[in-house]
């Protein structure tokens, strides 16, 4: 409540929908009970709320079917602030509905789970990003950080963010698929994680997209985090990409979250 206006923005259509419901329901009720106590509606009911209520649901809606009307001072002036009120409610009501619209939405997702397997001989964190719209984003950009707790020289304890540089991290054209590495060398701050440890200093780790849609000409952002039970080891995703015999390619997002373990290494000579 403290900001009504953000919450109505950021929340899903049916919780919208319900508050404007509920809103256009509870004025018309009051109404309807104002409009029932002062009897200056001609043709309704002395008393009756349901004849007061479906007044003011004609009134704020400018319907005027002339079956009932005012004929009182006070059912002019409840019919004069009615009308004010159905005017501000209506201008919310389309602001919020196009703002909402007019938001850009990033089709962009993200595989449930991270792994960690060895590329080239180093092992390498890695995370799937996918653009479900099949379009044109330019210039995306992947931003990776690490949050886990840390104990200071001091005793203090604190929450450290800190950048992990990824082997890629911007693609000119991103359109299906991106398996985003983080090799896991000396100089990574996960180096030498392991599942106990990542649980332990309760590490998450943190993902930001950024593009430029060029169907909407705007920016997009997403995001993600992945915390310690969602970090699988030892583990790869599998191959979700068909190439059809005209040369066109296909994504099963079926298969997209799903891993398998790695292969057992021939033995040496």
């Amino acid at each position: 409540m403290h900001d009504f206006y953000y919450f109505l923005i950021s929340t899903k259509w049916p919780v919208l929908l319900l508050c404007f419901v509920g809103i256009f329901l509870g004025a018309n009720a009051l109404f309807g009970e104002l409009y029932a106590l002062s009897g200056g509606v001609l043709s309704a009911r002395p008393g009756n709320f349901v004849d007061g209520f479906f007044f003011s649901v004609e009134t704020m809606g400018t319907i005027g079917y002339g079956e009932m009307t005012p004929r009182s001072g006070v059912a002019h002036l409840l019919v004069t602030i009615e009308s004010m009120f159905s005017m501000l409610f209506l201008a919310v009501v389309t602001g919020l509905v196009f703002a909402k619209f007019s938001r850009p939405r990033a089709r962009v997702v993200f595989s449930n789970v991270a792994v960690v397997a060895p590329r080239n001989g180093v092992p390498t964190l890695m995370f799937r990003v996918a653009n479900e719209r099949v379009n044109h984003i330019v210039e995306a950009q992947l931003r990776v950080t690490v949050m886990a707790n840390e104990v200071t020289l001091e005793g203090e304890r604190l929450r450290r963010m800190t950048d992990v540089p990824l082997l890629r991290d911007r693609s000119s054209a991103f359109i299906l698929t991106w398996t985003a590495m983080h090799a896991l060398n000396e100089q990574s701050p996960l180096y030498g994680a392991t599942r106990a440890l990542l649980e332990e200093r309760q590490s998450e780790i943190l993902v930001t997209f950024t593009g430029y849609d060029a169907t909407l000409a705007q920016t997009i952002h997403a995001r993600y985090s992945y915390i310690a039970d969602e970090i699988l080891f030892n583990q790869r995703f599998v191959d979700i990409i068909e190439v059809r015999p005209d040369g066109t390619r296909r994504i099963d997002f079926n298969r997209f979250n799903q891993t398998e373990p790695l292969p057992p290494r021939a033995p040496a000579g």
